[in-house]
């Protein structure tokens, strides 16, 4: 089974989101389970940026977190994923 399949990640940035302390928050409230708290807050996203901006945001993140990774691999994937996600799947 893949590790992968149940598990929930950002519609924005692509981040596992791992517990329901990371899940996003609506305008009345309530959680969000389709975004991070870093990406939307209040029913509202925390920035303004295209899909490439947060892409090359993420980049330095995703290897911080994984060195293992370097940032050619990185953009390699986030260019696969991210164009997925909900929030830039109309883009």
């Amino acid at each position: 089974m893949n590790e992968f399949e149940n598990q929930k990640f950002c519609q924005s940035c692509a981040m596992p989101l791992a517990d329901d302390e990371l899940f996003a928050t609506n305008a009345d409230g309530s959680k969000n389970e389709d975004y991070c708290i870093y990406c939307f807050k209040d029913g509202e996203f925390t920035s303004d940026m295209s899909m490439d901006e947060m892409m090359s945001f993420c980049i330095d993140k995703m290897v911080e977190v994984h060195p293992e990774i370097d940032k050619d691999e990185a953009s390699a994937m986030m260019r696969e994923v991210f164009p997925k996600l909900k929030r830039w799947a109309n883009d």
